[in-house]
C-alpha cells in the first residue's frame, strides 16, 4: 500500500528545536529544558514549563497520555548515557513525577509511546566521540516494558536504516491509528515506517516516506481516531508541521 505525508498547517515557533508532543486541544514544544504549550487551532501559547533551574538538560521527546505529558529525558552528550521519564500535568504545566533508569543497559532514551497496556521506548547509540563504551549505532534498540517498566522484550533497526541514522541515531517515535510505527532520524526529512518482525530480533522497515520535518521528536495525534494526524519540527524553519499520512 502506497503512503504520503501530506503537510496540512505550518505552526511558527521560535524554539521548535527537540520535539513536539500532542493532544486534543494543545500541541507541546520541547526543547531541552523547557516545554511550551500552544492551542492547536491559532498557534497561541497557553503555558510553559522551565526546568533549567531543577537541573534538566535535555528533554528529547514526549507523549501526551491521559492529561500527563511523559518526556524522555537523557544527559546527552555526557558519558555514561543516564536516563529517565519526566511526568507532567499538561493543565498546570507542573511536573508531577519521574522514573529513573540511570545509566540504562540499552543506551540513550530518546522517544516514548504507549500502545496496549505497554510502554515502548526508543534508546539511541551514537557514532563517533559520542559514542559510548566501544558501542555505535548499531546498538540502537526499541524496548517494550510492561506499565510497571519491567522491560519485556526488544528488537534493533535494520541495517539500511542504521545507516541512514549514523552518525547519529533513532530521535523519535510514535505508533500511529494504523498500528504501525513511525520512526524518525536527526536530521533527514524523512519518516521511516515501521512494524514489529514475525520473527527475530529485527524491525521491519516497510517504507520510508518524505515528510516536511527535520528528523528529531515526532507525535501521532490520537484524538482524531480516523486518520494519521502526524506533528513534527523543522529546526532550521523555527516551525511544527501537521501533516496527514494516507
Amino acid at each position: 500500500m502506497a503512503q504520503t505525508v501530506t503537510e496540512l498547517k505550518t505552526f511558527e515557533v521560535a524554539e521548535a528545536k527537540q520535539a513536539v508532543a500532542v493532544d486534543e486541544k494543545s500541541f507541546y514544544v520541547i526543547n531541552n529544558s523547557t516545554i511550551r504549550r500552544y492551542d492547536k487551532v491559532n498557534g497561541k501559547l497557553t503555558g510553559e514549563w522551565d526546568g533549567e533551574k531543577e537541573g534538566i538538560k535535555h528533554l528529547n521527546s514526549g507523549v501526551v497520555i491521559k492529561g500527563k505529558l511523559y518526556c524522555a529525558n537523557s544527559n546527552y552528550p555526557d558519558i555514561p548515557m543516564t536516563s529517565s521519564v519526566e511526568i507532567f500535568d499538561v493543565q498546570t504545566m507542573q511536573h508531577i513525577g519521574t522514573h529513573s533508569f540511570g545509566i540504562a543497559p540499552h543506551g540513550s532514551l530518546t522517544w516514548i509511546d504507549q500502545k496496549d497496556g505497554y510502554w515502548w521506548i526508543g534508546f539511541a547509540h551514537y557514532g563517533g566521540k559520542e559514542s559510548s563504551e566501544g558501542r555505535d549505532v548499531r546498538w540502537t534498540s526499541l524496548v517494550k516494558y510492561d506499565a510497571e517498566w519491567r522491560e519485556t522484550e526488544s528488537w534493533v533497526f535494520p541495517a539500511n536504516l542504521v545507516a541512514l541514522f549514523t552518525p547519529k541515531s533513532n530521535s523519535g517515535g510514535a505508533w500511529g491509528n494504523d498500528g504501525l510505527l513511525y520512526c524518525t532520524g536527526h536530521d533527514r526529512e524523512e519518516v521511516y515506517v515501521m512494524r514489529l518482525p514475525r520473527h527475530g530480533y529485527t524491525l521491519d522497515h516497510v517504507r520510508t516516506l518524505a515528510a516536511p520535518i527535520h528528523g528529531q521528536g515526532i507525535a501521532m495525534d490520537h484524538s482524531v481516531k480516523s486518520r494519521v494526524l502526524l506533528y513534527g519540527i523543522n529546526r532550521a524553519a523555527n516551525t511544527v508541521t501537521l501533516s496527514e499520512i494516507r
